[in-house]
């Protein structure tokens, strides 16, 4: 954690009312147990959470067999050339580390041909049919569930910023629900309030455990994103321009999903 960045989110980033995520419970008839997700307002594209791939490359062994093996005394001569500690000891939400380099869900569809997002499905763990679930090879990070990683969360923050009127001095609002919360109560509304200018603060704040917020929308609703705590992509629903500028974006990986807008 960033403690300059803490320190910030923390002075910046003061509790909201409640009551100003009654429009989200409105718009998407819903209580917000794992976020808000709202429909297009009037677009709508799915920025799709980072991976990453060992310049190893994926291996032949399944992640939960390696860390069973570590866990029996195991080390680098599992697997030859990998230290377990650059598997095991990355932060959440963080680049893993030098050895790795971020890997496109187009890439890997390339490789496993599943498609990109199963046709009525969102992007979540059951995502790419040919990896059974606890296959994913030592070797790739699998995407976030439920936040966005630190680069994608920056660079979501900048283009929202540069397509909202009042730029950094967009107002906005921060809800976090309430698993974000180890669900200690499930009756408070977790909101806070603050403006894109400190925006990206808000992945340090001491209070948040490094989650991004469940919905981040601006002040005068003209966009809003969603990150559902069991997916592995952030809906953002707002103006065309937006959106597009998304899809084009080279360092996020969006893309409109028909069935979800």
């Amino acid at each position: 954690m960033n403690e300059t960045s803490a320190a910030r989110a923390a002075t910046r980033w003061p509790p909201a009312a409640a009551g100003e995520t009654d429009w989200l419970r409105e718009l998407t008839d819903d209580d917000g147990l794992t976020g808000f997700m709202p429909p297009g307002l009037p677009d709508a594209a799915w920025v799709l959470h980072s991976m990453y791939e060992h310049e190893l490359g994926p291996t032949d062994t399944p992640y939960l067999a390696y860390q069973r093996a570590v866990l029996n005394g195991g080390g680098p001569e599992i697997i030859p050339g990998l230290d377990p500690a650059e598997v095991f000891t990355d932060t959440p939400g963080e680049h893993p580390g030098p050895r790795w380099r971020r890997l496109p869900w187009a890439e890997l569809t390339r490789r496993t041909e599943d498609p990109l997002v199963p046709e009525g499905h969102l992007p979540c763990p059951t995502s790419f049919p040919s990896i059974r679930p606890g296959g994913w090879p030592v070797g790739i990070k699998a995407p976030s569930e439920g936040r966005l990683d630190r680069p994608d969360w920056d660079r979501l923050v900048d283009a929202l910023t540069e397509h909202s009127p009042q730029g950094a001095r967009t107002r906005c609002l921060a809800y976090y629900n309430p698993l974000l919360q180890r669900a200690e109560d499930f009756d408070k509304v977790h909101v806070r309030s603050g403006t894109l200018a400190d925006a990206k603060a808000l992945y340090d704040h001491p209070e948040e455990d490094g989650w991004t917020p469940s919905n981040l929308w601006a002040q005068d609703r003209s966009w809003v994103l969603c990150t559902d705590h069991d997916l592995w992509a952030t809906k953002v629903a707002g103006p065309t321009p937006l959106i597009e500028a998304l899809l084009d974006d080279t360092h996020l990986e969006a893309l409109r999903l028909p069935w979800s807008t």
